[in-house]
């Protein structure tokens, strides 16, 4: 019997701050989910955390608890790749030669760098910062996957690994697959319960911003509880912009239940 081809997909996480249940529904639930229809890799993107300073010990307790979160999650290593990112040498190998076709321009019109970049004096901001979508590049192409499950906040990034895969194939030959982003339909994009204008963020120093996937119950439900909404007492979806918390809510407790949005 001739065995089914499946995609090959790739994604990771950073192994610094805490992960949110932004993180888990914007990627965890989704890779437990398909972890059947794919070929997946998973990795514990620690190369990417050094982009800003790091307590080595801190950051190896961090890729360890991230590891086993990836478990707790539901993900099984008998039909998964899971593995440390700076543990694969090709990783930082192929960033330097993609590093060396990357013209400055495409980095610099990055949006991320560009945000991170803005709240740094300009004489810290570090090239590994710069240079992290190329970083990002040689994960996705150094596996040839077809597919990297992102939030829609990384689609850039993923634009920007297709168009050097295709400069790469264009001046030496095909050599990489094309991939393409992977970008769930609900629950990509959680907001910051403190600020709903504002993506849910691992490192954010607000103790009511995010719910994190290690809070015992009760801090989970005080967040929740005092997650900013409105003075309206109806509880729907809306484009209206004082409607931005009610809708993270509704947001997550969708994602949560399965329960799909009405239009």
């Amino acid at each position: 019997m001739t065995e089914t081809f499946k995609k090959r997909v790739l994604s990771g996480i950073q192994p610094s701050g805490n992960l949110t249940i932004g993180n888990y529904l914007g990627a965890l639930l989704h890779w437990v989910e398909d972890q059947d229809i794919y070929e997946n890799y998973f990795c514990v993107v620690d190369l990417h955390a050094i982009t800003v300073p790091q307590d080595p010990e801190e950051l190896r307790r961090k890729t360890r608890e991230v590891s086993a979160l990836y478990l707790a999650a539901g993900i099984d290593p008998q039909k998964v790749a899971i593995f440390v990112q700076s543990h694969i040498p090709a990783h930082s190998e192929l960033a330097w030669i993609l590093i060396c076709l990357s013209p400055l321009g495409w980095l610099n019109r990055m949006t991320q760098f560009k945000d991170k970049a803005a709240k740094q004096q300009a004489d810290t901001i570090s090239a590994g910062l710069l240079n992290y979508p190329v970083l990002m590049a040689a994960d996705i192409l150094l596996y040839q996957a077809h597919g990297v499950p992102v939030g829609d906040d990384q689609r850039q990034h993923i634009e920007f690994t297709r168009d050097l895969a295709q400069r790469f194939n264009h001046l030496y030959g095909e050599t990489f697959v094309i991939p393409e982003a992977l970008i769930p339909k609900e629950g990509a994009r959680v907001m910051g319960l403190d600020d709903p204008h504002s993506k849910m963020s691992k490192s954010a120093a607000g103790e009511y911003h995010a719910v994190y996937l290690l809070d015992p119950p009760d801090v989970a439900r005080k967040k929740i509880m005092r997650a900013t909404t409105d003075s309206g007492r109806e509880i729907i979806f809306s484009d209206a912009p004082e409607k931005a918390g009610v809708n993270n809510l509704l947001t997550i407790y969708q994602a949560l239940t399965g329960i799909k949005r009405n239009n």
